[in-house]
């Protein structure tokens, strides 16, 4: 095996260079050497990245580029298991580097992040200067690529003193276990998938959908169809088989979630369950007035009279409406769920408090019914009219706007074009149940990498990418 580690220029392998590669070599698990060099990126050092390594563009001037150590580099690592912290990010930035050159590398790996989470699950963090806290390591030279290498293998050889030979070989054997792939898949194609969000697909053959999901990371979450612990019916393995496999990458959860709706409902996978856009209900209230089950209107969620609740069937909510009156002594007739003079049924059973029967004032329970119903209320639509939420990862260079309306989703758009023609689309879609479970989920949360631009204010002319 080979314990390596690189430092770059940035954390995108398509755009960054290599400009320091470090590896010690493991022989029937003894020290067999080491190796390191400086690397010419061809680019200048950004200042945070230098400030990091103490990696400057003087020190680089003389170093050989990639070409130069590439033949040098592939002897090393050819035929060995490749260990790294984040071993995702070293072998992109590796494969990116010997693909300009014409040369398909591949190996397998191990990434000592996930092994420290498989090893020491009790533990939080498992950043390097995490594990050479915790475990006492030490790093003769912090973010400089020899150095981390170094560290790696004290971490190897403080996971052989602590757990017994028979454990760490299975904890090695699991995260290491390649995916036996079906014919139909492309081991190039999927050796390209990213450790980044997005949507993915699978087809028979025929071009037919046969399953389709999102992940926040693409690479583990497509892996997992193929490893032996895969939850499958031996009817989706069969057509997996020959399937092959096409993915859309995105800068966020958010944009991941919308696109698999909108994939779901397009291609109508065979494996999926049905997700099809279907009418949405909610229970319409206001002091005075019985409650009233109705269908989310086109309007939106929230205004007035308010809406509580959202539910997939007209019966689901009248149960919740009927629950709401047994653990809070409603009453049934005040609340719709009954008709006649009175007393209701709940009074009979000593469960409403008698507002049927004037023996509660009607103020009081309207009072009761607002409480009662508050925890439900839709929000009402907080911005004045069409927002864009912008999504990006700088890392990635990826950067996308999702419009909306009134918890609508109308789509996402990735040019000017696309965006001017979502933003000045007149007609807004029905309601859409699960769109807006996503948008009150995601927009509810604080994220780095979303940001609100609301166009009653912004106009479509100003910088908004």
């Amino acid at each position: 095996m080979v314990f390596l580690d690189l430092e770059t220029t940035g954390t995108s392998a398509d755009r960054d260079r290599i400009t320091e590669v470090g590896l010690i070599e493991i022989d029937s698990g003894e020290y067999a050497g080491e190796w390191s060099t400086l690397v010419h990126p061809d680019r200048s050092i950004p200042a945070g990245v230098a400030s990091l390594t103490g990696i400057t563009d003087e020190m680089l001037r003389g170093a050989p580029r990639f070409a130069d150590i590439a033949s040098e580099l592939l002897k090393r690592l050819e035929g060995r298991l490749l260990v790294a912290h984040n071993a995702h990010f070293d072998y992109a930035f590796l494969r990116a580097e010997f693909r300009r050159l014409g040369v398909r590398f591949r190996a397998r790996t191990l990434c000592t992040v996930r092994l420290s989470r498989t090893l020491f699950p009790e533990h939080r963090h498992h950043n390097l200067d995490s594990v050479i806290e915790r475990h006492s390591l030490p790093c003769a030279e912090r973010h400089r690529a020899l150095g981390d290498a170094q560290t790696l293998w004290a971490f190897a050889r403080e996971l052989q003193r602590r757990f017994e030979p028979e454990r760490l070989a299975a904890a090695v054997a699991a995260l290491t276990r390649a995916p036996v792939l079906p014919p139909g898949l492309d081991a190039q194609q999927f050796e390209d998938l990213p450790a980044a969000p997005g949507v993915y697909a699978f087809y028979a053959g025929d071009g037919r959908a046969l399953y389709a999901g999102k992940a926040a990371n693409l690479r583990s979450r497509v892996t997992a169809h193929f490893t032996q612990e895969a939850d499958r019916s031996r009817e989706l393995c069969r057509a997996l088989d020959t399937a092959s496999l096409e993915w859309t990458e995105t800068p966020g959860e958010v944009g991941a979630a919308l696109r698999e709706l909108a994939l779901l409902r397009d291609l109508k996978p065979r494996f999926n369950r049905s997700r099809e856009a279907s009418e949405a209900w909610s229970v319409r209230w206001q002091p005075g007035r019985v409650a009233e089950v109705v269908p989310i209107s086109e309007s939106g969620a929230g205004g007035e009279p308010a809406l509580y609740g959202t539910f997939r069937a007209h019966a689901d909510a009248v149960a919740a409406l009927s629950g709401l009156a047994r653990s809070h002594q409603l009453c049934p007739i005040s609340l719709g769920l009954e008709s006649g003079p009175g007393p209701c049924s709940g009074h009979e059973q000593g469960s409403c408090r008698g507002v049927c029967i004037g023996a509660e004032a009607p103020v009081r329970h309207a009072l009761r019914t607002a409480e009662a119903l508050a925890r439900l209320r839709l929000p009402d639509w907080p911005f004045p009219g069409r927002i864009g939420v912008r999504e990006a990862d700088p890392r990635r260079a990826l950067s996308e706007i999702h419009v909306l309306d009134c918890w609508r989703y109308l789509g996402t758009a990735r040019t000017q074009e696309e965006l001017e023609a979502l933003v000045l689309r007149r007609e807004l879609p029905p309601f859409d149940l699960d769109v807006y479970r996503v948008l009150t989920r995601h927009l509810g949360r604080s994220q780095d990498r979303l940001t609100v631009i609301d166009f009653s204010r912004r106009r479509l002319s100003d910088e908004l990418w």
